[in-house]
């Protein structure tokens, strides 16, 4: 018996030491990776950890097509009020084509993570 005190302390602690060293994971995105969708009005990620807005951004680029190059698209990126999505808004329709999203994000535990996926307008 004098070793269940040890025990649950012990894995309480484990517990929490996995928790503090956390990093904000992308849990769900729209559109999805790989999706062909109609024009999308924005691209929306949802991560797992409240954001610092100041030091998480996103970006849109078409990818490269024959005769043309890859072009940034104008675009601005935002929290939502829950803290825990990063809102990208191109400034204007997008055209058919495939297009990578890129984002870095620090939680506000100071974690950085950054990743990016592909998606296609039809």
């Amino acid at each position: 018996m004098g070793r269940l005190p040890f025990l649950i302390a012990a894995t309480t602690l484990v517990a929490l030491a996995g928790t503090a060293n956390a990093h904000p994971k992308l849990l769900s995105a729209s559109p999805t990776a790989n999706a062909t969708v109609a024009t999308p009005g924005r691209v929306e990620l949802h991560f797992s950890e409240t954001l610092v807005p100041e030091f998480s951004k996103g970006d849109l680029t078409m990818a490269a097509m024959p005769g043309m190059a890859a072009m940034a698209m104008p675009s601005t990126a935002t929290l939502a009020p829950d803290g825990k999505t990063l809102i990208i808004t191109p400034k204007g329709k997008l055209p058919a084509g495939r297009y990578s999203v890129a984002w870095h994000v620090v939680s506000t535990d100071t974690h950085k993570v950054d990743g990016s996926y592909t998606f296609a307008v039809k």
